[in-house]
């Protein structure tokens, strides 16, 4: 990636903002024009992040909260893929982030107030970055889906967040990856504000049997695409960076 100015939304792609079936999305979403600002240096360059601090086990979610000593509960999986740009090129030395759930639905954070326990051994969180081939893997546990309080039974598919970071922290993409074959895809509101079928479809991770391993895990491929007609739909901006 090279730096530059960053590239405005294109609002007629991007999901829409306010959705009724999305109950906070009505609060969130503008309700005046929007304003479109000209991108600075400090945008465009910096602050950066530091590429020397990702640990052994940064990208290992079932061992890297307890620092080894203990593994996480759950069915272990190992997701992998690659960040590519528009043209097929490896994006290498790319900091991606992930956080999700555990196993039974319930994230590590003070607000979370669903029944699921919490795994002690479980943080939820995990980077790592690209190699030359603009690979990337992560080992976690499938999480689970989990209710939230937005119509009178509304579930959340099992989804992972991604995050993708650029040279700096303006240049930053996020996105949920979803399973191949999870029934809640069709009936998340979040999920219906992708319009387009097609876009929805690619932040869906087909099942990678070849990459999974005997009697251990399962795994999930998920290509990120930076523009172009193949590109992956991010939450923050659809062009990419």
């Amino acid at each position: 990636m090279t730096t530059g100015r960053l590239i405005p939304r294109r609002r007629d792609a991007h999901p829409v903002p306010r959705y009724a079936d999305y109950k906070t999305s009505v609060t969130r979403s503008p309700t005046l024009p929007l304003l479109s600002l000209e991108s600075t240096p400090s945008e465009e360059t910096g602050p950066r992040f530091g590429h020397g601090l990702i640990g052994p086990l940064d990208n290992d979610l079932i061992r890297n909260f307890s620092g080894g000593e203990g593994l996480a509960i759950g069915e272990r999986i190992r997701v992998h893929g690659r960040v590519l740009d528009e043209n097929g090129r490896p994006v290498p030395h790319t900091l991606v982030e992930i956080w999700q759930a555990n196993a039974g639905g319930r994230y590590r954070h003070v607000k979370d107030g669903y029944f699921a326990p919490l795994d002690p051994n479980f943080g939820g969180c995990g980077r790592t970055l690209t190699d030359e081939h603009g690979v990337y893997e992560f080992m976690t546990v499938r999480p689970g889906a989990y209710p939230w309080p937005n119509r009178g039974n509304d579930w959340r598919p099992m989804h992972i967040h991604v995050s993708v970071f650029g040279h700096a922290f303006g240049q930053r993409l996020i996105t949920q990856m979803y399973f191949e074959g999870d029934p809640l895809i069709d009936r998340c509101p979040i999920a219906a504000t992708v319009r387009d079928r097609a876009q929805l479809d690619r932040l869906v991770a087909p099942l990678d049997i070849g990459a999974s391993r005997p009697m251990d895990y399962l795994a999930y491929r998920f290509d990120i695409v930076l523009r172009g007609r193949r590109q992956t739909m991010f939450e923050n901006r659809l062009e990419g960076m």
